[in-house]
């Protein structure tokens, strides 16, 4: 019997243009065979039967399959909904940044932050525009084990402001034996607003758009401890 479903549906797919079978193609498979019977041999009432059973599993699979697409679409955009809601609470509050590139736009300045696997007796700062260009090097930054911070006021080497633009910072520390010292970069600033995009939800900080999985961690109070 199944042989012979597996005939008429060799033949219904080789005229279909469908690639998959539904539940309904598999029931006009069943109502050909029995147009299509051997009267002499016909359909005994248990293949029909058993024909009948393996059709009602089907059905029963896609309609599982649909509730669970259906499912999961509810979850995504409940999810997307909750997120977009506590994003919208983190305005004013400080954020660490996993990120050693910002955005300049006239704002006064930025709070570069590095932390330090040991105590450096050497360490400098570079900064760098868009472009690879060098633009500023700072050399009395704190040299303290564990985290430390600058604050930038998008001045270059000869004092002169930055053009807007997207810059980058690089830390080199050495220890007293001259040997390099492991830094991680971040950045500290205050989230200014929230963005909701196809992307997904983007906080405002330091002028810069920052996705939610580049936060570290997020201050109450302000991170210049003012």
């Amino acid at each position: 019997m199944i042989d012979q479903l597996t005939n008429y549906s060799t033949s219904y797919n080789t005229s279909s243009t469908k690639s998959t079978m539904g539940k309904d193609d598999f029931l006009k498979l069943m109502l050909t065979q029995l147009k299509n019977q051997d009267p002499l041999s016909p359909i005994e009432g248990t293949e029909f039967a058993a024909q009948l059973a393996q059709f009602t599993s089907l059905e029963q699979l896609m309609n599982l399959n649909d509730s669970m697409e259906t499912s999961i679409d509810a979850n995504y955009y409940l999810t997307q909904s909750i997120n977009n809601t506590l994003a919208a609470t983190l305005i004013g509050k400080e954020a660490k940044l996993s990120t050693n590139t910002f955005s300049f736009s006239d704002q006064k300045n930025v709070t570069l932050g590095y932390n330090l696997s040991s105590q450096a007796s050497g360490l400098t700062i570079k900064i760098y525009n868009d472009s690879g260009s060098l633009v500023k090097t700072i050399e009395n930054a704190p040299k303290s084990s564990g985290d430390n911070k600058l604050i930038w006021n998008f001045t270059d080497n000869e004092g002169n402001k930055v053009p807007s633009g997207k810059y980058r910072f690089e830390i080199e520390a050495t220890d007293s034996q001259d040997q390099p010292i492991s830094a991680s970069k971040y950045l500290l600033g205050k989230i200014d607003g929230v963005k909701f995009s196809e992307y997904g939800t983007k906080l405002l900080i330091n002028g810069t758009d920052y996705m939610l999985s580049d936060i570290m961690e997020i201050y109450n109070s302000s991170i210049d401890g003012k």
